[in-house]
């Protein structure tokens, strides 16, 4: 060994013998000089593969003129200098030995500013270096604690991203090589950490990740504040491996940190957020991560669970389909830190970025699943959460929270989480939003069983009927959560739903009533269908067949106080106009309460409404109120109790709109069937004979072209039941409209003047009543004369209606204007057709 010894030095002295001139070279002014004698040293020594012995030797001598060089002014001296120390490094056996003068020399260079290493690309090399001399020198560096973290402070927020990873390498391993010393001073490293964790480049924020996560592991724990914030805006980074690196430090504190106990409640969630990453790989490395914290804080705690570790192993009844559930030790982990965890999930859910919301709000749905019945503790902080969460415009975080409000109703029971829905429900906390209480309550509901939900149906259906509840607001979106509570309800209880069948038509009929989305309303039409489904009700005449009483009793319980604005009249519209011919057998309960709302000391607004609806009613009597032919023995109550009253002249332009509405109901009356001609003649003698020819005058067109309508069918149903004395009121009005400002009204006008001359039977004496027809004829061969062709044409046609009841009257007034027209061709005709009259049919007239 001596002898081998010896001949080591002996070559190693050969070595240095042939270096001498080289090395005094170094020392020459010319960098040209400096740098053949840096390359012809690197190539007699390291280039050559001497023994590691005799390498072990030159190094030693030649380590200090080395370090000079790394000061030298020209770039490829320092380069060639580093590049021979590195290869020293790697091969000698003890490269320990250089550290005293290697560690502060290159602390000089990297870590003090003054004298900085100006070229990037050495800068990497020399940190390369040190990463060498760490890997070989190992726990020879703990003398050098402080160089080492004045390099890595400098090197880490190095401008060249490559220093910056190599740093975050170095830093990795120099914690893993002296923890005791590393402990002491990792806390100097944490701020250089956290101003590179955003850089620009994944790879570089993948290494700062990773040295954070040996910081921090082989620290005091005193930091873990100071980093978590940053680490968890990385999970919303859009590296995959940045985000992968993330729960894999995480997932290592909640393993391996010594003081991980005091800091559960805030990496759970950290790990917990990776659960519901889009890439499978970091969902799986989450999953498992858990497993093991669980697993290991069972283990830990084996004598605190051992209770639960034998009998509550089972899962709870009607557990999410699909679902695997987590074991008892993260069960246990979530539902000790839960009350700290429900404030900051309440925080983060309304942050400002999107991205940050979304997250949380998959947490919760994840905490939600290991809280598991121990959520109740926590119920009403975690109600007023998902309250919020549900108003959010990001479509995401709302289906998050519904999930995990489905969650709550899964496991807590409706006793409890009903008690503090239904009172939100009742008395939303927020005007702008109402219907985030319902929305909530309805994905609660979607997560309930059905036999835990089945006695508390009344409770809930009697809830959603109240009028505070489903009449209070007329938001579509208020509306659609209304039907999505229906809708669950029904999907989740289905026969059970039979019981309170009344309160849901109720609140369908309600949103239908209020709803004026085209979507929306096509959607409430969908559901009765499927209320009568579960019932097993044949169509939904069948459902209002077995509910029209009480809904006509729920509207009569507060008609005196309806308005234009009250939902009450909407909702009468609905029933009746939906319930087909089932109205018809309610007519003796319908017609008290219209002629309650249909007084003429109600709102106006609200009777016209409701007189356009009974219109479309009465014009379809058969099939709708007079289906069971009940309500002919209303029909003249009606007419005389609600119409007539409503045909009184008021003065106001409001007033005459409600009698031209109550002209279209009387006219929908007459022709719809539902009123027999003896009760129309009864009721136009004694009583609505003269409003109805005083409606010939309304200022409305409308008005008196419905005045006009309804003469003529009234002429038509009983015209030959009048009195002579009663049909010659009729024409002196009817004569008036026809100088009418409308070509409408004249039209049908004229068609009643038909009408009028084919009522006069044998009663109508035309000698006695001679004067009036000839005040008729001479008004209408007026208007024989007229400038359109089309009335005259409509007029002749009167006068050859007329012209049967008394001819040589006509004749003697046609040839008296005959000469005074314009044309005498409608006389020539009209007296043509008087002459082709049989003459039995045509009696002088006297003189």
């Amino acid at each position: 060994m001596a002898a081998m010894a010896a001949g080591d030095e002996h070559a190693a002295s050969e070595v240095l013998r042939g270096l001498a001139r080289h090395l005094n070279c170094l020392n020459e002014d010319n960098k040209s000089t400096r740098k053949r004698a840096l390359e012809l040293i690197k190539r007699e020594t390291v280039d050559r593969g001497l023994p590691s012995s005799v390498l072990q030797e030159v190094f030693s001598a030649l380590l200090k003129p080395l370090l000079k060089c790394l000061s030298d002014p020209m770039e490829r001296c320092r380069e060639t200098a580093i590049a021979i120390m590195t290869e020293f490094i790697r091969c000698v056996p003890k490269p320990e030995e250089s550290l005293p003068y290697l560690m502060p020399c290159l602390a000089q260079r990297l870590g003090e500013k003054d004298v900085r290493e100006p070229a990037e690309e050495l800068r990497l090399s020399a940190v390369e270096m040190l990463t060498l001399t760490l890997e070989v020198c190992g726990k020879h560096l703990a003398p050098y604690v402080n160089e080492m973290m004045n390099i890595l402070q400098r090197t880490i927020v190095d401008p060249f991203p490559d220093v910056k990873r190599e740093s975050c390498k170095c830093t990795v391993n120099f914690a893993k090589c002296v923890p005791e010393h590393f402990q002491m001073q990792a806390e100097s490293l944490v701020q250089p950490l956290m101003q590179t964790v955003a850089h620009q480049h994944s790879r570089v924020r993948v290494s700062v990740i990773e040295a954070t996560g040996a910081v921090i592991q082989h620290g005091t724990g005193k930091n873990v504040d100071d980093v978590l914030s940053h680490l968890a805006q990385r999970l919303f980074d859009d590296s995959p491996q940045v985000r992968k690196t993330v729960t894999a430090v995480v997932g290592d504190w909640l393993l391996h940190m010594r003081d991980r106990y005091s800091y559960f409640h805030k990496l759970i969630p950290l790990l917990l957020s990776s659960l519901s990453d889009e890439i499978p790989e970091i969902r799986l490395l989450a999953a498992d991560l858990w497993k093991q914290v669980g697993a290991q804080w069972e283990k830990e705690n084996e004598e605190d669970i051992k209770d639960k570790m034998d009998f509550l192993l089972t899962s709870p009844p009607f557990y999410p389909p699909g679902v695997e559930r987590p074991g008892l030790g993260c069960r246990e982990l979530v539902v000790r830190n839960l009350g700290r965890l429900v404030p900051a999930i309440a925080h983060d859910v309304t942050d400002w970025l999107v991205p940050t919301r979304v997250r949380t709000s998959q947490l919760l749905s994840v905490l939600l699943l290991h809280s598991e019945d121990h959520s109740i503790q926590h119920l009403q902080p975690l109600l007023a959460t998902l309250y919020r969460a549900c108003t959010d415009a990001e479509r995401d975080v709302v289906s998050n929270c519904l999930a995990a409000a489905k969650l709550l109703g899964t496991f807590v029971p409706p006793t409890v989480f009903l008690k503090l829905l239904l009172d939100h429900v009742m008395a939303p906390s927020t005007s702008s939003h109402p219907w985030a209480a319902l929305m909530v309550l309805a994905a609660v509901l979607g997560g309930c069983s059905r036999p835990l939900l089945k006695p508390h149906l009344e409770q809930i259906a009697n809830t959603l009927a109240q009028p505070d509840v489903c009449q209070e607001y007329q938001q579509v979106m208020y509306l659609e959560q209304l039907l999505a509570c229906i809708d669950v309800l029904l999907r989740q209880c289905e026969s059970d739903c039979g019981s309170v069948s009344l309160q849901l038509l109720q609140v369908l009929v309600t949103v239908q009533s209020l709803s004026t989305e085209p979507h929306l309303s096509e959607k409430v039409r969908k559901i009765p269908d499927f209320l009568c489904k579960v019932q097993g009700l044949e169509s939904v005449m069948e459902l209002y067949r077995q509910h029209m009483g009480q809904l006509l009793d729920w509207l009569s319980a507060s008609v005196n106080t309806w308005s234009s604005y009250s939902p009450q009249r909407l909702q009468l519209h609905i029933i009746v106009i939906q319930s087909g011919p089932v109205i018809g057998e309610f007519v003796s309960q319908l017609m008290p309460l219209l002629c309650c709302c249909l007084q003429p000391d109600k709102d106006t607004e609200m009777r016209m409404s409701i007189f356009t609806m009974f219109a479309k009613l009465l014009l379809d009597a058969a099939n709708t109120l007079d289906s069971q032919g009940h309500f002919r023995d209303e029909s003249e109550k009606f007419l005389c109790d609600v119409l007539l009253p409503n045909l009184v002249w008021r003065a106001g332009r409001t007033a005459a709109a409600v009698r031209t509405s109550a002209l279209s109901c009387l006219l929908a009356l007459l022709h719809g069937g539902a009123i027999t001609p003896g009760q129309v003649q009864y009721t136009h003698t004694h009583t609505h004979n003269p409003l109805v020819l005083s409606a010939l005058e309304e200022d409305s067109q409308m008005g008196r072209l419905l005045a006009c309508r309804s003469l003529s069918t009234i002429l038509k149903l009983i015209g030959t039941s009048l009195h002579p004395e009663a049909l010659n009121k009729i024409y002196p009005e009817l004569l008036k409209r026809l100088d009418d400002s409308s070509e409408g009204v004249r039209g049908v006008t004229l068609q009643a003047l038909g009408l009028w001359l084919s009522s006069l039977t044998k009663d109508y004496n035309p000698e006695l009543c001679a004067p009036h027809l000839q005040f008729l004829f001479q008004q209408l061969l007026l208007h024989l004369d007229d400038p359109d062709s089309s009335v005259q044409d409509r007029v002749l046609e009167v006068l050859k209606t007329g012209s049967s009841v008394n001819p040589a009257l006509l004749k003697r007034e046609v040839e008296a204007v005959r000469d005074k027209q314009r044309s005498p061709l409608y006389c020539d005709q009209l007296l043509e057709h008087i002459s082709s009259l049989p003459t039995e049919t045509a009696p002088e007239c006297p003189e």
